[in-house]
């Protein structure tokens, strides 16, 4: 038996998502940048996107760029978070392309790359409306002129990013207004923008929905080729597989129990209690696996099977009408914020499945 708690990862049912959406994207003329945050920065499944056609890899951690630098994963890197200041060294070293909001950031990374003998791609993203990272619209002509006079520094594009904050919605319109904005900036500094990079796994709706795609000739997707969902309703993407990545945990204790506890109440470990089932009993199961492994939230249980609580190394369980033995396994399939928690656990384990060949 493998140690559990487990993320099992089917790497058939990944490069089907990747192949799925890059060739779907491909006909809107829209490439695929394999964003691989949520899996700690995997080479083998960087490898297994850009074997699915993904032309790039983007990651928001310089350190697990690093990892796949050293695994010798044969690809463009792209930093998608901004660059710390403190690493400029180490983006310019490891990241072909970093995207960047603030102009003495970008001169930081300038003097590294000159110091390195290199040359560094810089996109600048532009604030949207979702009010997380970008230079605002009526700044990004000066940010570009500002970019182009500094040494050792290629400006690769612009782009945006959407409904991470604020949950505000790709559109026809603010795609549009990303779309002007680069063939006005295109005609007044006489250039051709290789990236207009439009978001991530939340445009998806938009770009394949038949709207004119405009000059976004790129999306940054993670999400949605790990789990084959679109982010702002979750809802399934058709043709792509939602369980390609599952998290098994395995019961502790199994035992009839009251629905209701009893006693003075007070906060949990972690705040609020949650509300009890109205039951007289239920048969409940104890999971080794807590929120120091995954976010509880996250999780979808088996059909029957209900989340009572979690702490720290504790998941609670109403089994419905049996009892589950100790020592058996429970798997849950994911969203992003449980996927996220769980690769960066040292305490689950990551099983990968070969692909089919």
């Amino acid at each position: 038996m493998s140690s559990a708690p487990r993320l099992e990862i089917d790497l058939a049912k990944l490069f089907h998502n990747a192949l799925t959406l890059v060739n779907a994207l491909a006909e809107r003329g829209i490439a695929v940048t394999g964003v691989t945050k949520a899996t700690l920065g995997s080479p083998e499944i960087a490898r297994l996107w850009l074997r699915a056609g993904v032309t790039g890899i983007g990651d928001s951690r310089i350190e697990n760029i690093d990892a796949m630098r050293r695994a010798q994963v044969p690809a463009t890197m792209t930093l998608v978070r901004s660059p710390m200041p403190s690493q400029a060294a180490q983006v310019v070293a490891l990241a072909d392309v970093s995207f960047n909001t603030e102009l003495n950031v970008i001169g930081r990374l300038s003097s590294a790359a000159r110091e390195a003998g290199r040359l560094h791609g810089v996109v600048l993203l532009v604030e949207l409306g979702d009010l997380r990272e970008g230079l605002m619209p009526c700044d990004l002509e000066d940010a570009i002129r500002e970019t182009l006079q500094l040494p050792n520094i290629e400006l690769k594009g612009i782009g945006a990013n959407l409904a991470c904050r604020s949950g505000v919605s790709p559109d026809s319109r603010n795609m549009a207004e990303l779309s002007s904005m680069a063939a006005s900036m295109e005609a007044t500094f006489g250039l051709t923008f290789e990236a207009v990079s439009g978001g991530n796994s939340a445009n998806l709706t938009w770009a394949l929905g038949g709207a004119d795609t405009g000059r976004i000739n790129d999306l940054r997707l993670g999400e949605s080729l790990l789990l084959g969902r679109e982010p702002l309703h979750r809802k399934p993407l058709d043709g792509l597989h939602t369980n390609a990545i599952t998290l098994v945990a395995e019961v502790i204790e199994s035992k009839p129990k009251p629905s209701q506890p009893w006693g003075e109440i007070a906060q949990t470990a972690f705040g609020a209690a949650r509300p009890s089932v109205n039951r007289d009993a239920v048969n409940q199961a104890i999971l080794a696996l807590g929120r120091q492994d995954v976010d509880p939230s996250g999780l979808r249980p088996p059909s029957g099977f209900h989340i009572l609580g979690a702490s720290s190394d504790h998941l609670v369980m109403d089994c419905g009408p049996r009892l589950l033995p100790v020592g058996a396994e429970v798997t849950f399939e994911l969203d992003y914020s449980a996927l996220l928690r769980a690769m960066t656990s040292p305490y689950v384990a990551r099983i990968l499945s070969p692909p089919q060949s």
